[in-house]
C-alpha cells in the first residue's frame, strides 16, 4: 500500500543495518525473525529502518515485503533499494490496512517507542495472521543492578538514549508483555529469549528466569483466543 502523504511514525529504537547488507550482518534478532517467516509470505515491517529485513525477505524468501518507517532518510534508503515503504504512524495509521492483509506483521525493537502499545499490538493482530514482536526486557538483571547500584535510569546497547532524550516511552519486562498478551486474548505461539549477545536460549516466558536473564524477547503471536476472560 502506498500513500502520497508523509505521516510521522512513532519514534523507534536503534536503526537497522543497511538494506544491501548480507544476512550475516543483520542484527541477531532480525536473523531469528527472518527464520520465523515462511517463504512467499506477505509481510509488513513496522519501523523498518532502511529496509534490511525487507530486502533479505524479498531476496531470500520471495516474500511480498512492505514497510512503514518514521524517518525520511529511512524511507529514502528503502526506495533507493526498490523496496515498498511509506511513512506512517504506528499509533494512528494501521487502521488503514484491512483485516488479515498480511501473513506476518513485524514490530522489532519498536513497541516500547509507541504511544499506545496495547492499541498497536491489537492492530498487529488484526491486520496480520501472525505478529512477530521483539523488545528490550527492562527486567533484565543488568538493568536491575544498574538501577539499584547507581540510582539512575540505566542505559545499554539496546537502551542507548539518556532518560531525557529517549524515544522509549513505554518500557516493559517480559512478564509485562506476557500479561498484556493475556489481557487482549493473544495466543503466544512461540517465544525466544535472547542473551546480551543476541543468542537465543530456551526459557519459559512465563517463568521468573526469562524475566531475569533475557536482555530481549522475541514473540510470535496470533489473533484473539476464544477463551472467556476472568
Amino acid at each position: 500500500m502506498r500513500s502520497s502523504a508523509a505521516l510521522p511514525l512513532a519514534a523507534r529504537a536503534p536503526e537497522k543495518t543497511k538494506a544491501a547488507a548480507a544476512i550475516g550482518e543483520l542484527r541477531r534478532d532480525l536473523r531469528l525473525i527472518a527464520e520465523m517467516i515462511d517463504p512467499g509470505s506477505r509481510v509488513l515491517d513496522i519501523g523498518c529502518g532502511d529496509g534490511a529485513l525487507l530486502a533479505y525477505l524479498a531476496r531470500e524468501k520471495a516474500a511480498d515485503s512492505r514497510g512503514i518507517e518514521l524517518s525520511q532518510s529511512g524511507v529514502n534508503a528503502c526506495v533507493r533499494h526498490g523496496l515498498s515503504v511509506i511513512q506512517g504512524d504506528a499509533d494512528r495509521d494501521l487502521d488503514a490496512f484491512p483485516k488479515g492483509a498480511f501473513e506476518f506483521v513485524v514490530l522489532s525493537q519498536t513497541l516500547q517507542a509507541t504511544r499506545q502499545p496495547r492499541h498497536v499490538l491489537e492492530e498487529l493482530l488484526r491486520i496480520g495472521k501472525r505478529a512477530i514482536v521483539s523488545f528490550p526486557n527492562f527486567g533484565y538483571w543488568r538493568i536491575r543492578l544498574r538501577l539499584l547500584a547507581r540510582g539512575r535510569m540505566p542505559m545499554s546497547e539496546l537502551l542507548d538514549h539518556p532518560w531525557y532524550d529517549t524515544p522509549n516511552i513505554h518500557l516493559c519486562t517480559i512478564r509485562d508483555f506476557v500479561a498484556l498478551c493475556d489481557e487482549i486474548g493473544a495466543t503466544i505461539e512461540r517465544s525466544l529469549t535472547l542473551d546480551r549477545h543476541g543468542r537465543p536460549f530456551a526459557l519459559d516466558p512465563r517463568g521468573s528466569l526469562a524475566n531475569l536473564l533475557a536482555e530481549q524477547g522475541v514473540f510470535v503471536l496470533s489473533g484473539r483466543s476464544d477463551k472467556p476472560r476472568g
